[in-house]
């Protein structure tokens, strides 16, 4: 699933599985590694693995003794197929929770073999996004996995189920909730089939008829005018499948959401539909252009955004957008803090960012893949060669550089936090994911020894975003876009400016910063590598440099 879930970069990967687990079915949680897993079926309790409410209520009190604010997974555009309610609703056509869920009679092929509804293709892997059932002999929607069939939001009895479920743990003290894939909870009447857009697939991409549909904003507008508008809260919405600034702007209302998370700049190196996996290449403006934009369109219609760069669904930064190269990797990681950390808006730091973690082990097998959408990936590849070759075991060992450079189990590794066994993350003799093989030497414990480390870069950017206010609400204007090696821009907010000059590749450039813009009273703020100057005019950068000035 896209998505982009807040996870604290101070507390254990395992605290917020255990959230995340109390909203309803996370794809995030470690035992959805196959479609034949088994979650809690539950939206008011914690899933048992994780602890139980008791540990959560300490969690909960002890963050709001140390001046922290838990944000929670709200999970509701889909829940687990063992929850009660989809249990009542596929056990008869007449049961008065039927309708709470998206049940369709299938259709015949020309060979009268069952087939579904609409031609809609799951989010993960090649099949449809529909499951037969032979109980009632119709199918349930279901955009993701087998066991997360769709909540009908058209059922005003599911919208106030979940208003109250909402209600239960803003009551507790919560501080808000980040909304996984929000913007799918309504779906164009009728549910048509979607033009054909990759035609050697028998189902196709829906999200024309099943992202931000034509009752979104009612929905959201009920749900803020029965509760989000009686407490103080955060409020952040997943909104995948869609890269228009003027769509998701319209999110953000006193009375719908203050945030949220679009996936232009992850689709960046991911857009042939017949293999996500396969890394796209792209050049620098491509990315200039989707950072630019978003700050630009947020800025100047009145929004605000989310900026984070990773999550729980992304490869790791240092591996995807730079270098993990031993020799590169710690100003790699810093390089994209501080792109990251001057941009306007509020930023989310992924576990293990703070501290430069990677991508996973070059030699590391296919066992160490524990992810539905990899491991249905590798499914539908091996049954493709199958049916090719004629081959019971094809060769895939093709697949797994892909898997190293795109999978999300990349940022599933546990969280790295000293050099003791499982990294600090487990007393367990085998956590759900293999610790990185590098947890010695990259890990919290050390870089709190270490001021010239990454960690320490992000504690420095962060007092500079407090000291200064441009970099929280500034404008933004690229500088030489056409650049393929530098990203620059200046930021103005109040009287203050700034430049950013970033260098995005993995040689020394210098960088001439247009006559536009005066540089006779620039003062570096920061340099990943401890130094910086404008000089006539002209930056000069080691590979994988980042400077910020004041001007």
């Amino acid at each position: 699933m896209q998505s982009g879930c807040v996870r604290s970069t101070s507390l254990p990967n395992m605290i917020w599985d255990m959230i995340s687990a109390t909203t309803g079915m996370s794809e995030s949680i470690p035992l959805l590694a196959s479609d034949r897993c088994s979650l809690s079926p539950r939206f008011r309790d914690i899933y048992e693995p994780y602890g139980t409410m008791a540990d959560f209520d300490e969690l909960l009190k002890t963050m709001h003794k140390h001046g922290l604010k838990l944000i929670m997974d709200l999970v509701v555009n889909h829940c687990s197929n063992e929850h009660e309610w989809f249990k009542e609703s596929k056990s008869s056509k007449q049961n008065p929770k039927r309708d709470w869920f998206i049940w369709k009679k299938g259709k015949t092929d020309e060979n009268g073999q069952r087939i579904p509804p609409n031609n809609w293709k799951s989010v993960f892997g090649a099949g449809p996004a529909w499951t037969y059932d032979e109980t009632t002999d119709e199918w349930y929607l279901r955009l993701f996995v087998i066991q997360q069939p769709d909540l009908n939001w058209q059922n005003p009895e599911v919208r106030h189920a979940v208003y109250d479920l909402m209600k239960f743990w803003l009551n507790k003290g919560v501080d808000g909730f980040r909304m996984d894939v929000i913007n799918l909870i309504s779906k164009v009447p009728g549910l048509p089939d979607v033009e054909v857009s990759d035609p050697d697939s028998k189902y196709q991409p829906g999200f024309k008829y099943t992202a931000n549909g034509p009752r979104m904003h009612e929905f959201l507008r009920e749900m803020n005018s029965e509760v989000l508008s009686k407490y103080d809260v955060l409020t952040v919405g997943e909104t995948p499948f869609t890269h228009d600034p003027k769509i998701l702007i319209q999110y953000i209302r006193k009375d719908e959401l203050q945030m949220v998370f679009q996936f232009e700049m992850h689709d960046l190196d991911g857009r042939d539909p017949a293999n996500p996996m396969k890394p796209s290449p792209y050049k620098l403006p491509q990315l200039k252009e989707i950072i630019g934009r978003w700050q630009q369109a947020m800025y100047e219609g009145n929004g605000w955004n989310s900026i984070y760069f990773g999550n729980h669904d992304q490869a790791r930064l240092v591996s995807r957008f730079a270098s993990d190269a031993p020799e590169y990797r710690t100003r790699s990681a810093k390089l994209l803090a501080l792109n990251q950390l001057t941009l306007s808006g509020t930023p989310y730091i992924y576990q293990g960012e703070d501290i430069g973690m990677c991508n996973m082990p070059k030699d590391w097998g296919f066992e160490e893949y524990k992810d539905v959408a990899t491991l249905q990936w590798v499914d539908g590849v091996r049954e493709k060669r199958q049916q090719e070759d004629g081959q019971e075991k094809p060769d895939l060992d093709d697949l797994l550089p892909q898997m190293r450079a795109k999978a999300r189990d990349n940022a599933r590794t546990p969280m790295q936090w000293d050099a003791t066994k499982n990294a600090g993350f487990s007393s367990s003799d085998k956590p759900w994911m293999r610790v990185h093989d590098d947890y010695k030497q990259w890990n919290v414990e050390a870089q709190s020894k270490d001021p010239n480390i990454v960690n320490a870069f992000y504690k420095q950017l962060f007092q500079l975003r407090n000291d200064h206010l441009v970099l929280v609400y500034g404008s933004f204007d690229y500088l030489d876009f056409g650049n393929e090696d530098v990203f620059a821009y200046v930021k103005e907010h109040e009287g203050q400016k700034v430049l950013v000059v970033l260098n995005y590749s993995g040689k020394s450039v210098e960088f001439s910063v247009p006559k536009s813009v005066s540089t006779g009273n620039a003062k570096l703020l920061l340099g990943t590598l401890g130094k910086g100057a404008v000089a006539d005019g002209k930056v000069a950068l080691e590979a994988w440099e980042g400077m910020l000035f004041t001007l």
